[in-house]
């Protein structure tokens, strides 16, 4: 429940970031976009773990009587977050790594580059930075949308259906099982 909340926080925190930034070359725009890549490798390693805790800790039951196609969409919408989640970030880390860009992760060390990215010359580090551009906004326009989508079915859940699908999520709730 914490990692959800903090990466739903960091992912949240970005989009905002990113979709605010100067598009110049400013120092307010380049202090953006560091805090931008601390975040985004900050997702990624929190997604990590969250995946490793979800494949010791298996998801508690869905509501009963939940109709077939939400809990298909639901599951959907869940494992798309997931991979989106590690996608995103690992394709920035991909993307500034090709071009030899060493972020700094919140000021207290430089992030290393992807291994084997290293050793990139500039044509070839550029032809995938290029790549990798086009794959995280692609994919960072796919979260925008899933976000609110996530958003709104857990309201659905707590207003229409009255289940217990949001309130299980809320910190210091002990429910888990299905109603």
């Amino acid at each position: 429940m914490t990692l959800h909340w903090l990466i739903a926080l960091a992912i949240i925190t970005n989009i905002v970031v990113i979709l605010t930034v100067p598009e110049d070359r400013s120092p307010t725009a380049i202090a953006m976009m560091q805090f931008h890549m601390a975040l985004g490798l900050t997702v990624l390693v929190l997604s990590i773990l969250r995946l490793v805790w979800r494949w010791m800790n298996p998801l508690p039951p869905p509501p009963q009587g939940l109709n077939h196609w939400i809990r298909i969409s639901g599951a959907a919408m869940h494992h798309l977050l997931y991979f989106l989640m590690v996608a995103i970030p690992l394709a920035g880390w991909l993307m500034v790594s090709a071009n030899h860009f060493s972020p700094s992760w919140f000021g207290l060390f430089h992030w290393p580059a992807f291994p084997g990215f290293a050793g990139l010359d500039k044509a070839a580090g550029h032809q995938w930075h290029e790549t990798f551009e086009s794959i995280h906004v692609v994919l960072g326009w796919a979260m925008v949308v899933l976000v609110p989508c996530h958003i709104a079915a857990g309201l659905y859940h707590h207003l229409v259906r009255k289940d217990n699908v949001l309130i299980r999520m809320l910190p210091g709730t002990r429910l888990r099982e299905g109603v």
